[in-house]
Protein backbone atom coordinates (compact mmCIF):
# COMPACT_ATOMS: atom_id res chain seq x y z
CA UNK A 1 0.00 0.00 0.00
CA UNK A 2 2.82 2.58 0.38
CA UNK A 3 4.41 1.89 -2.40
CA UNK A 4 1.16 2.40 -4.40
CA UNK A 5 0.78 5.41 -2.28
CA UNK A 6 4.54 6.26 -3.13
CA UNK A 7 3.94 5.74 -7.16
CA UNK A 8 0.74 8.17 -7.27
CA UNK A 9 2.26 10.79 -5.20
CA UNK A 10 5.86 10.83 -7.85
CA UNK A 11 3.15 10.38 -11.07
CA UNK A 12 1.06 13.67 -9.38
CA UNK A 13 4.59 15.35 -8.98
CA UNK A 14 5.43 14.76 -12.06
CA UNK A 15 2.41 16.01 -13.95
CA UNK A 16 3.01 18.90 -11.49
CA UNK A 17 6.12 19.59 -12.27
CA UNK A 18 5.08 19.37 -16.32
CA UNK A 19 2.42 21.77 -15.89
CA UNK A 20 4.84 24.32 -14.18
CA UNK A 21 7.54 23.94 -16.00
CA UNK A 22 5.13 24.93 -19.52
CA UNK A 23 3.28 27.17 -17.43
CA UNK A 24 2.49 30.38 -19.13
CA UNK A 25 4.83 33.28 -18.01
CA UNK A 26 2.32 36.09 -17.47
CA UNK A 27 1.61 33.83 -14.07
CA UNK A 28 4.42 35.07 -12.57
CA UNK A 29 2.58 38.52 -12.51
CA UNK A 30 -0.40 37.19 -10.73
CA UNK A 31 0.54 38.15 -7.10
CA UNK A 32 3.03 41.37 -8.21
CA UNK A 33 1.94 44.74 -7.83
CA UNK A 34 0.44 46.60 -10.35
CA UNK A 35 -1.21 43.50 -12.29
CA UNK A 36 -4.32 41.79 -12.04
CA UNK A 37 -4.77 38.21 -13.60
CA UNK A 38 -7.90 37.11 -15.81
CA UNK A 39 -9.51 33.76 -16.24
CA UNK A 40 -10.19 33.18 -19.97
CA UNK A 41 -13.71 31.90 -20.67
CA UNK A 42 -16.05 29.99 -23.10
CA UNK A 43 -15.95 31.81 -26.52
CA UNK A 44 -13.56 34.97 -25.30
CA UNK A 45 -10.58 35.65 -28.05
CA UNK A 46 -7.76 38.57 -27.95
CA UNK A 47 -10.41 40.54 -30.06
CA UNK A 48 -12.89 40.01 -27.99
CA UNK A 49 -11.32 40.35 -24.55
CA UNK A 50 -9.01 43.36 -25.83
CA UNK A 51 -10.74 44.69 -28.57
CA UNK A 52 -8.28 47.81 -28.80
CA UNK A 53 -5.42 46.86 -30.47
CA UNK A 54 -2.74 48.72 -28.98
CA UNK A 55 -3.76 47.17 -25.65
CA UNK A 56 -4.28 43.60 -27.03
CA UNK A 57 -0.34 43.86 -28.05
CA UNK A 58 0.90 45.03 -24.89
CA UNK A 59 -1.23 42.55 -23.45
CA UNK A 60 0.22 39.49 -25.60
CA UNK A 61 3.66 41.03 -25.10
CA UNK A 62 3.33 40.71 -21.18
CA UNK A 63 2.28 37.40 -21.16
CA UNK A 64 4.89 36.38 -23.77
CA UNK A 65 2.16 34.77 -26.08
CA UNK A 66 0.91 34.90 -29.37
CA UNK A 67 -1.37 31.51 -29.20
CA UNK A 68 -5.06 31.43 -29.64
CA UNK A 69 -7.03 32.10 -25.82
CA UNK A 70 -8.49 29.15 -24.53
CA UNK A 71 -11.02 28.85 -21.32
CA UNK A 72 -9.52 28.49 -18.05
CA UNK A 73 -5.95 30.14 -19.41
CA UNK A 74 -4.67 32.56 -16.97
CA UNK A 75 -3.07 35.95 -18.50
CA UNK A 76 -1.83 39.03 -16.19
CA UNK A 77 -2.93 42.47 -17.02
CA UNK A 78 -1.53 45.54 -16.39
CA UNK A 79 -3.61 47.99 -14.10
CA UNK A 80 -3.03 51.08 -15.78
CA UNK A 81 -3.65 49.03 -19.44
CA UNK A 82 -5.55 51.73 -20.78
CA UNK A 83 -2.47 54.50 -19.65
CA UNK A 84 0.04 52.59 -21.39
CA UNK A 85 1.00 54.32 -24.79
CA UNK A 86 2.75 51.26 -26.21
CA UNK A 87 4.26 47.93 -25.29
CA UNK A 88 7.59 49.95 -24.46
CA UNK A 89 5.87 51.01 -22.24
CA UNK A 90 6.10 47.33 -19.98
CA UNK A 91 9.63 46.78 -21.81
CA UNK A 92 11.46 44.13 -19.46
CA UNK A 93 14.78 45.03 -21.07
CA UNK A 94 17.16 48.43 -19.93
CA UNK A 95 15.96 51.58 -21.84
CA UNK A 96 19.48 52.10 -21.93
CA UNK A 97 22.93 50.62 -22.17
CA UNK A 98 26.57 51.31 -22.63
CA UNK A 99 27.37 52.60 -26.02
CA UNK A 100 29.18 49.16 -27.88
CA UNK A 101 30.14 50.20 -31.47
CA UNK A 102 27.45 48.67 -33.27
CA UNK A 103 23.79 47.94 -33.69
CA UNK A 104 23.23 45.10 -30.99
CA UNK A 105 20.09 42.30 -30.09
CA UNK A 106 19.70 40.70 -27.03
CA UNK A 107 17.80 38.20 -25.84
CA UNK A 108 17.27 36.97 -22.34
CA UNK A 109 16.01 33.20 -22.42
CA UNK A 110 14.85 33.66 -18.45
CA UNK A 111 12.92 36.56 -19.14
CA UNK A 112 11.66 35.09 -22.78
CA UNK A 113 12.35 38.33 -24.69
CA UNK A 114 14.71 40.30 -26.99
CA UNK A 115 15.84 43.91 -27.22
CA UNK A 116 17.29 46.16 -30.58
CA UNK A 117 19.30 48.34 -29.45
CA UNK A 118 21.41 51.20 -31.72
CA UNK A 119 24.94 51.92 -31.76
CA UNK A 120 24.29 54.28 -28.72
CA UNK A 121 22.27 51.65 -26.56
CA UNK A 122 19.09 53.15 -27.10
CA UNK A 123 16.33 50.58 -27.06
CA UNK A 124 14.68 50.74 -29.68
CA UNK A 125 12.16 47.72 -29.86
CA UNK A 126 11.48 44.60 -27.88
CA UNK A 127 9.45 41.40 -27.84
CA UNK A 128 8.55 37.67 -26.58
CA UNK A 129 10.50 35.39 -27.71
CA UNK A 130 10.34 31.34 -27.44
CA UNK A 131 13.50 28.86 -27.05
CA UNK A 132 14.27 25.63 -27.07
CA UNK A 133 13.02 23.17 -25.14
CA UNK A 134 15.06 21.28 -22.63
CA UNK A 135 14.24 18.09 -24.17
CA UNK A 136 12.97 17.27 -27.69
CA UNK A 137 11.37 13.56 -27.86
CA UNK A 138 11.23 13.69 -31.69
CA UNK A 139 15.39 13.82 -31.46
CA UNK A 140 15.94 11.81 -28.05
CA UNK A 141 17.96 14.88 -26.97
CA UNK A 142 18.20 18.43 -25.54
CA UNK A 143 17.54 20.88 -27.72
CA UNK A 144 18.45 24.30 -25.64
CA UNK A 145 19.49 27.48 -27.28
CA UNK A 146 22.71 27.97 -27.32
CA UNK A 147 24.22 30.95 -25.43
CA UNK A 148 27.04 33.64 -26.36
CA UNK A 149 28.20 36.64 -28.74
CA UNK A 150 27.39 36.10 -32.09
CA UNK A 151 26.84 38.06 -35.64
CA UNK A 152 24.05 37.46 -38.08
CA UNK A 153 25.36 36.04 -41.07
CA UNK A 154 22.24 35.49 -43.17
CA UNK A 155 18.51 36.21 -43.50
CA UNK A 156 15.67 35.52 -45.30
CA UNK A 157 12.38 37.03 -46.20
CA UNK A 158 8.42 35.38 -45.33
CA UNK A 159 9.56 32.11 -47.16
CA UNK A 160 12.35 31.10 -44.86
CA UNK A 161 11.40 27.37 -43.87
CA UNK A 162 13.76 24.67 -41.93
CA UNK A 163 15.83 22.51 -43.82
CA UNK A 164 15.97 20.03 -40.91
CA UNK A 165 12.56 20.11 -38.67
CA UNK A 166 10.20 18.25 -38.71
CA UNK A 167 12.26 14.86 -39.51
CA UNK A 168 13.01 13.72 -41.78
CA UNK A 169 12.80 15.97 -44.66
CA UNK A 170 12.05 19.70 -43.03
CA UNK A 171 9.80 22.17 -43.82
CA UNK A 172 8.79 23.93 -41.30
CA UNK A 173 7.89 27.68 -41.46
CA UNK A 174 10.14 30.07 -40.41
CA UNK A 175 9.55 33.42 -41.84
CA UNK A 176 11.77 36.60 -42.00
CA UNK A 177 14.58 33.92 -40.55
CA UNK A 178 18.39 35.34 -39.82
CA UNK A 179 20.63 33.01 -38.96
CA UNK A 180 23.19 33.59 -36.46
CA UNK A 181 25.46 30.08 -35.60
CA UNK A 182 24.92 27.50 -37.92
CA UNK A 183 21.21 26.40 -38.08
CA UNK A 184 19.98 28.14 -35.32
CA UNK A 185 18.04 31.29 -36.13
CA UNK A 186 15.40 33.98 -34.59
CA UNK A 187 12.64 33.77 -36.83
CA UNK A 188 8.50 34.51 -36.64
CA UNK A 189 6.07 31.57 -35.46
CA UNK A 190 2.53 31.09 -35.07
CA UNK A 191 3.73 29.09 -31.59
CA UNK A 192 5.51 31.65 -29.30
CA UNK A 193 3.44 30.01 -26.33
CA UNK A 194 4.75 31.31 -22.56
CA UNK A 195 7.05 28.58 -22.52
CA UNK A 196 10.34 26.94 -24.21
CA UNK A 197 9.25 25.10 -27.14
CA UNK A 198 11.62 25.07 -30.32
CA UNK A 199 14.31 22.69 -31.67
CA UNK A 200 16.66 25.81 -30.11
CA UNK A 201 15.62 28.31 -32.79
CA UNK A 202 14.59 31.53 -31.15
CA UNK A 203 10.61 32.22 -31.87
CA UNK A 204 9.65 35.29 -31.78
CA UNK A 205 5.89 37.24 -33.19
CA UNK A 206 5.79 37.44 -36.50
CA UNK A 207 5.38 41.47 -36.57
CA UNK A 208 8.25 41.53 -34.16
CA UNK A 209 10.54 39.54 -37.02
CA UNK A 210 9.58 41.53 -39.99
CA UNK A 211 10.68 44.73 -38.03
CA UNK A 212 14.00 42.99 -37.18
CA UNK A 213 14.85 41.59 -40.59
CA UNK A 214 14.07 44.71 -42.55
CA UNK A 215 14.24 47.47 -40.39
CA UNK A 216 17.38 46.30 -38.31
CA UNK A 217 19.43 43.77 -38.83
CA UNK A 218 22.20 44.19 -41.47
CA UNK A 219 24.30 40.57 -42.14
CA UNK A 220 27.77 40.70 -41.15
CA UNK A 221 27.03 43.68 -39.14
CA UNK A 222 24.66 43.21 -36.26
CA UNK A 223 25.46 41.44 -33.30
CA UNK A 224 23.70 39.01 -31.21
CA UNK A 225 24.07 38.46 -27.22
CA UNK A 226 22.34 35.44 -25.65
CA UNK A 227 21.55 35.20 -22.83
CA UNK A 228 20.45 32.58 -19.73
Amino acid sequence: MKYFICVIASALFCISSSVHAHANYGKKFCSSAGYKCVTIKRGQSWESKFPNATQRNIVRKVNRINVPLKPGYVIAVPNNLSNLASHMDVAPMPRKIGPNGRPTVKVNLTTLSWGAYDVHGNLLNWGPISGGQNYCKDVNRGCRTITGDYTFYRKQGQHCKSSKYPRPNGGAPMPYCMHFKGGYAMHASATVPGHHASHGCVRMFLEDARWLNQNFVRTGKTKVEIRR
